[in-house]
């Protein structure tokens, strides 16, 4: 069994910054690509950002140039810098990871953590 383990969401005001962390744990043997998605209020889940295992990243355009996705291989962790937060930011965020696992190829989720923007 494979399990993504986030932290680090919370309330912060708008212009400030927080940093989720995401782990994977359980028989994954080789982490792909991992990455972010939130699901603001009343919307559909979207893409944050994404990093591959050869280090490419995707950023949805509303947080390129103030988010920063990074991971940690030997780890499984993967990290998501939020800089300049603004109240548009507000949803759950949850952690993805794909990868070989000992029952093939397969993609998991995170429970989600709670990102709250204040004006």
């Amino acid at each position: 069994q494979v399990q993504l383990v986030e932290s680090g969401g919370g309330l912060v005001q708008a212009g400030g910054s927080l940093r989720l962390s995401c782990a994977a744990s359980g028989s994954i043997f080789s982490v792909n690509v991992m990455g972010w998605y939130r699901q603001p209020p009343g919307k559909q889940r979207e893409l944050v950002a994404v990093i591959t295992s050869g280090g490419r990243t995707n950023y949805h355009d509303s947080v390129k140039g103030r988010f920063v996705i990074s991971r940690d291989d030997a780890k499984n962790a993967v990290y998501l810098q939020m800089n300049s937060l603004k109240p548009e930011d507000t949803a759950v965020y949850s952690c993805y990871a794909d990868g070989t696992t000992a029952w093939g190829f397969r993609n998991y989720w995170g429970q989600g953590t709670q990102v709250t923007v204040s004006s």
